[in-house]
């Protein structure tokens, strides 16, 4: 023996609900962050002793009454519901954003885009808040390229909500260029005021890798969790092995 511990890797939860899209994408990340990616399954309500949890992006339950809206009652949810407002860090990226709004762990909501089209492209975005569980590896005001891919992502929310959101360092960022779906305020993302929730309409888990994606700037909202520098030894690498 060296007398050296190997560190611990941070368990990160990624919940499958019928009709998720990015459930494996968000899994891969985790791991290229160095964390230990935990599958959870929406009819489960454990959460397996996991750190953290990341609601993924896709078409829960087929979208049907609004985005998000059943599988926010999904057995999971009620225990990822009490774990966040406990302080649990949860990441809900894009359906995952539609079901915090859901099930009101984060204010306002997400409708049709303005355009009635989906919209598929890469984005630039700014980040407007880099003190949550998800953006610590950021720096404020940093910009970042990262795919958006929604059909239902104009964020909404009143007048007196969106101030508040501002006041309160609660838009985690924005878009920058044209706005791709009409959201108030081009609010991308936001989190709730213990800024351990965080709501993100675009996708990092597809800007890991420079090979795979636009760029690799979505990494840092994974190692903001994992606690793993970049660079460490296996940070970034995909690799080859089964995703379950």
């Amino acid at each position: 023996m060296t007398g050296n511990l190997m560190a611990v890797a941070v368990r990160i939860g990624v919940v499958t609900f019928p009709g998720s899209l990015d459930d494996h994408d968000a899994i891969r990340a985790v791991r290229a962050a160095g964390g230990e990616a935990v599958p959870l399954w929406h009819a489960d309500p454990e959460l397996h002793d996991v750190a953290g949890v990341i609601l993924p992006g896709g078409f829960s339950y087929g979208d049907y009454l609004r985005a998000g809206a059943i599988a926010r009652f999904a057995p999971v949810m009620a225990t990822v519901i009490g774990a966040a407002l406990g302080g649990l860090p949860v990441l809900g990226i894009c359906n995952g954003f539609q079901m915090l709004c859901e099930a009101h762990l984060l204010p306002g909501a997400l409708i049709r885009n303005d355009s009635r089209k989906f919209v598929c492209r890469d984005q630039w975005l700014r980040i407007e808040n880099a003190h949550t569980s998800w953006t610590s590896r950021f720096t404020d005001d940093q910009e970042i390229l990262v795919p958006i891919k929604n059909g239902a992502g104009g964020y909404v929310a009143d007048a007196g909500t969106l101030d508040d959101l501002a006041a309160n360092g609660q838009v985690v960022a924005r878009y920058l260029g044209s706005n791709p779906n009409g959201s108030y305020r081009e609010i991308a993302g936001i989190c709730n005021e213990a800024r351990n929730i965080v709501g993100l309409m675009p996708h990092p888990e597809h800007a890991i890798d420079p090979i795979t994606g636009p760029s690799a700037d979505g990494l840092a909202f994974f190692l903001s969790m994992t606690g793993i520098e970049l660079g460490s030894p296996g940070v970034g690498a995909i690799g080859n092995e089964a995703d379950a």
